[in-house]
């Protein structure tokens, strides 16, 4: 190869992509730029990326729409961690002859989180945690958890192991989807309930599905409205899940207990929203995904794949 590719890896927020995969095997072939910061605006990210014939992408952090792919007329190669990634127009990089592929993934780190953000809603832990540091001690009496009922709204991968753990805990499991069967919510440990029931009778209603056209928005003011008045609400999958302006509305009204979200309609969170100062809310940084382990899977299949296209080998070609 006469000259070095140009590489440029995005949204490193916490500086770790290079430290957790082995990056020597690209040595001599590319020039690798990480990039630690976040930009939102397109007219910048068309600005960053102009040079760079290989953009490797951190999950959604920064969409590339046709209009961004369009102006990158270096681009060959985009490497996205995990091979879905509805952010990315497929369509417009096929287009324009650019390869999309991403590495494999863990979805278990999500689910582990999820159970965390519920304990911390139903403990009051984010608040007892400050009284001591503030030299304090209790000012609240947590809640519990067994004999409660859970509504989880998509029984796939995810649904299913927190289902597992609901059970640990002594909690009835109800569940709900568009496609799914009461034969397959037994088969996977939960009991089926039409949606309405499902928001009516749950005690938590924790959201586990894809993002798509059918089901943005599935979660508006009607689901909500069902809900008791003592329920939480639970998003760690994708923010337009939910209809956030009913959900602002009720946290506000008090009609829900709370929520505890990762996900949001726009990330980073805008400084000024109000999922940052509501005191129901319990809210963390897109971190479902974000582990050790995972972060090893997807830097290493970032650098395999890298390697294989460089070689002229097959890669992971992303899914629409």
């Amino acid at each position: 190869m006469d000259r070095r590719i140009k590489v440029a890896v995005l949204d490193d927020y916490q500086g770790v992509a290079l430290e957790l995969a082995d990056w020597s095997t690209l040595e001599g072939k590319v020039d690798i730029t990480v990039f630690r910061d976040h930009v939102s605006d397109p007219a910048g990210v068309v600005e960053r990326l102009k040079p760079f014939e290989i953009v490797c992408v951190m999950r959604e952090r920064t969409p590339l729409s046709r209009a961004i792919i369009e102006q990158l007329p270096n681009l060959k190669l985009i490497v996205s961690t995990a091979v879905r990634n509805a952010s990315i127009d497929l369509a417009a990089a096929k287009e324009r002859g650019i390869i999309a592929c991403g590495t494999l993934y863990s979805s278990h780190a999500t689910s582990e989180l999820t159970w965390g953000l519920i304990l911390a809603l139903v403990r009051s832990l984010p608040r007892e945690i400050a009284s001591v540091r503030n030299g304090g001690w209790q000012i609240s009496v947590g809640g519990d958890l067994e004999g409660k009922t859970i509504g989880i709204v998509g029984l796939g991968k995810l649904g299913t192991r927190v289902a597992a753990v609901a059970r640990a805990f002594g909690m009835n499991v109800l569940a709900w989807s568009q496609n799914l069967t009461r034969e397959a919510a037994e088969e996977r440990g939960a009991r089926f309930a039409s949606k309405e029931q499902l928001f009516r009778e749950s005690d938590i209603v924790t959201i586990h599905l894809m993002l798509s056209a059918r089901t943005r928005g599935i979660v508006g003011a009607t689901e909500l409205k069902w809900m008791k008045p003592t329920a939480y609400l639970v998003n760690t999958s994708r923010g337009p899940l939910v209809d956030e302006s009913a959900l602002i509305e009720a946290l506000k009204n008090r009609t829900i207990a709370g929520a505890a979200l990762d996900v949001y309609n726009t990330e980073p969170l805008p400084e000024s929203h109000p999922f940052r100062s509501l005191d129901n809310v319990l809210a963390t940084p897109h971190i479902g995904f974000v582990s050790l382990e995972g972060y090893k899977i997807f830097y290493r299949g970032v650098v395999e794949d890298i390697a294989a296209w460089l070689s002229g080998s097959p890669v992971r070609v992303m899914n629409d």
